[in-house]
């Protein structure tokens, strides 16, 4: 799973260079995309970041004129992160991008076995996230 984990992420890094922007830009533009108007710490939970680390990300989407901060009307020490119409061609380039990486990852594999597949990838990650709380156990010897 790392090995194919690392290599889709070198494949995606490098057509989203040539395309000018990052993995890192592309998963806080997606998730902004499904999530209209997370705080930056929420955000930063979703894709599993510190805190600083985001808010240098939206710094430099926020130059560019994609995200915007907008203070929360219910509490103004809150500022909630937005997309804004210049992030919409590039959201679409990216996701073009990730359909096709996609399709080319898994051609080799027909659509019982993609869907089965799918299937078992969501029942382990579930699994991960029930035991997120929950220490480790120790392996068989100690070690």
């Amino acid at each position: 799973m790392h090995d194919i984990s690392r290599r889709a992420r070198y494949l995606f890094d490098a057509r989203a260079r040539s395309a000018g922007s990052t993995r890192a830009q592309w998963r806080v533009l997606f998730n902004l995309a499904r999530t209209d108007g997370p705080t930056q710490s929420e955000l930063a939970d979703i894709l599993d970041v510190e805190r600083i680390t985001l808010c240098r990300m939206v710094d430099r989407l926020a130059e560019a004129g994609m995200v915007e901060r907008r203070a929360d009307p219910s509490d103004r020490r809150v500022w909630r992160l937005h997309l804004t119409d210049r992030a919409a061609p590039v959201i679409e380039q990216l996701g073009a991008i990730a359909d096709e990486m996609e399709d080319n990852i898994l051609q080799p594999l027909s659509p019982a076995e993609r869907e089965t597949l799918t299937n078992l990838l969501i029942k382990v990650r579930d699994n991960m996230r029930e035991g997120d709380d929950q220490p480790l156990p120790m392996p068989a010897g100690g070690r």
